[in-house]
């Protein structure tokens, strides 16, 4: 009895037709003989979180001792929670391509940028204009021309500047954003982001602000593109398996499970 009462504690079932125990039982009285009252000193006595991969662009990482419904909050808190900047304004002095000014603006808004938030503050209420502790300033500033030394018909050779890209958004210090960052501090994350499609004449002259904000207010300001979680697996066979049903077997799992 012990040991069942052990894997409804402990272990989230997968049969064939059901998931069983996936409530939680960390509270007084969930099972009998069994304190699971959550403990500050016991949570951070077998909490721990170890690291598996970790670059520029993706964090994998192992949660250990929590229970499933306080890494969903995690998660839920990385998506809305955790501030970063965003484009929030868009001043379009010049806008001759064939896209409308809000739908640039919207796309302008999606691009991430990579700016420390926590060294600027929140904008404050009715504040239109924003100051160096609180506003990014980039411009964006390109026009379309023919190349008169092209001599076939692919657009890339044919024109000049005619794909406007994130890279082409210049940071421009206001105040005494110039002493407190250096070039490359503050940018967009990625510089090959494909903004609009320009043809000789056409042109944007913008200027836009960026703001400090959270994933909760708009999905512009979600410092994921995506925060998921899963369980621990833990693959009891039943009875030996052999031949060539070990190695389909094997093949049902991710590298190393099996």
């Amino acid at each position: 009895m012990a040991g069942v009462i052990e894997d409804i504690r402990t272990r989230l079932t997968l049969k064939e037709y059901a998931v069983d125990n996936t409530h939680s039982t960390n509270f007084p009285g969930s099972h009998v003989g069994y304190d699971d009252a959550l403990n500050l000193k016991n949570f951070k006595k077998n909490f721990k979180v170890d690291i598996i991969r970790l670059c520029d662009e993706f964090l994998e990482f192992d949660m250990v001792g929590i229970d499933a419904a306080i890494v969903n909050a995690f998660r839920r808190i990385l998506i809305s929670e955790v501030p970063t900047m965003a484009i929030e304004k868009v001043f379009v002095n010049n806008n001759t391509s064939i896209i409308q000014d809000e739908v640039l603006a919207h796309r302008l808004g999606l691009i991430p940028i990579y700016a420390d938030p926590r060294l600027f503050e929140y904008v404050s209420e009715g504040d239109m204009n924003g100051t160096p502790s609180d506003t990014i300033v980039f411009e964006l500033k390109i026009r379309c021309s023919k190349n008169p030394n092209a001599d076939t018909t692919d657009p890339d050779d044919l024109y000049i500047n005619h794909k406007v890209y994130s890279r082409h958004l210049k940071w421009i210090p206001i105040g005494n954003q110039a002493d407190l960052f250096k070039e490359g501090d503050i940018r967009p994350v990625d510089d090959d982001i494909l903004i609009a499609k320009l043809r000789p004449g056409q042109k944007l002259d913008l200027r836009m602000h960026c703001i400090k904000g959270i994933g909760k207010d708009h999905i512009k300001f979600s410092p994921v593109a995506t925060a998921s979680y899963r369980l621990l697996p833990e693959i009891t066979l039943l009875k030996p398996v052999y031949g060539e049903q070990a190695h389909r077997l094997q093949t049902c799992f991710s590298p190393g499970v099996i």
